[in-house]
């Protein structure tokens, strides 16, 4: 009997201890999900070019004068004679070249380049980027671009309507651009790591360097890991181990996150989105909309026949107000799903919930942040 009792307590303490672990898990996510390399960030390159092969959408070297010279620069740069009368084809556009050059890319290897109209271009679809150097902050040329442009938007034209969906004067050439020169700052130079949060947080910021302390006292005897603030965590790199497979090691460690509680919303287009940690304290509410709808129904009066009376125009305005809504509802929100159901409760749309939310931050009643999109 003894036995039976002991057999239940420990199922009790079993189930009260897995009630406390299980909404860990759901906020747990490894060092690479939430944090990025300073080292290892991307750098932006940018170019001048020309697309050629338009089917009469490129630009009008009238009202682009710097398509037209830039075409005839091309061409003596090639050996050929550009003497003579101005060319009318549209079958060229200037654009602005645009990639990212990815950390620790090395030379020969491909990366995806934007292209954007700079001119009166209608159109990009079946054009070819000619060769373009993609330049650096520092004004050096790390990659070189060309190839087709692809354009996910199209358009058609006729003599009475025109039809256009997506952006025709933008578009991608993937894999159109080779790398050509290497960054000067090598990974395995480095003296340490700099881990730099995407979503700042000094909770989060000190559980990942008490994770790598963890593993690190366990690897190589000591802590390496310091939080320099809510972004910024510092690894120091011990003498025994290998830069790389250090990282390795320590982007696959496990971190329960934390983030502040935030109520983002859109009024453009409507859209809410609430954290799990937003709580509302008890707080009444009561919304109601008015309406006010005017309609014109002018009336034509027509003269009697035979007379020398002209037909005259007689306004006539309809107004019409009403006004619905003005229940008065408790919203308590102990949690994202009580907040929900409450809010659901009012029968209110997307844009009355942002005005209640609101004036409950303004009562002092949301106990977040509120971002206004």
């Amino acid at each position: 009997m003894k036995l039976f009792f002991r057999f239940l307590t420990l199922v009790a303490v079993l189930a009260m201890n897995m009630a406390d672990v299980a909404p860990a898990w759901a906020l747990t996510s490894r060092i690479k999900d939430i944090a990025s390399l300073q080292a290892g960030r991307d750098n932006q390159l940018i170019g001048y070019g020309l697309i050629v092969g338009l089917q009469g959408t490129g630009d009008g070297f009238r009202s682009s004068p710097f398509t037209e010279q830039s075409m005839r620069a091309m061409l003596q740069n090639l050996g050929i004679s550009t003497q003579g009368g101005q060319s009318s084809a549209k079958n060229t556009a200037a654009v602005m070249v645009t990639a990212n050059l990815p950390p620790f890319a090395s030379p020969g290897s491909r990366i995806d380049v934007t292209v954007s109209s700079l001119g009166d271009a209608t159109s990009l679809r079946g054009g070819t980027l000619v060769m373009t150097s993609l330049s650096g902050a520092d004004g050096q040329i790390y990659a070189v671009a060309q190839g087709a442009a692809i354009v996910s938007g199209f358009q058609a034209q006729g003599q009475a309507a025109t039809v256009t969906e997506g952006v025709t004067t933008a578009g991608r050439v993937p894999g159109g651009a080779i790398i050509e020169r290497e960054l000067p700052s090598r990974f395995k130079d480095s003296v340490n790591l700099v881990l730099q949060l995407r979503n700042p947080d000094f909770s989060t910021a000190i559980r990942i360097a008490d994770i790598v302390n963890g593993y690190a006292s366990a690897r190589f005897g000591g802590p390496v890991a310091e939080a320099k603030d809510s972004q910024e965590v510092v690894i120091q790199k011990p003498r025994a181990a290998d830069l790389t497979r250090l990282m390795a090691d320590i982007e696959n460690l496990i971190v329960e996150t934390d983030t502040p509680a935030k109520v983002v919303i859109n009024e453009r287009t409507g859209t809410i989105v609430i954290g799990s940690d937003v709580r509302v304290s008890p707080v009444a509410v009561s919304y109601g909309t008015l309406t006010v709808q005017v309609t014109e129904t002018p009336q034509i009066i027509q003269p009697e026949p035979f007379s020398r009376g002209r037909t005259a125009v007689q306004p006539q305005t309809d107004i019409a107000a009403e006004q619905t809504g003005g229940r008065v509802a408790i919203i308590d929100g102990p949690d994202l799903r009580t907040l929900v159901a409450g809010l659901n409760n009012i029968g209110v749309k997307p844009d009355g919930i942002i005005a209640i939310l609101q004036g409950i931050k303004s009562a002092g009643a949301l106990q977040a942040e509120l971002v206004l999109q």
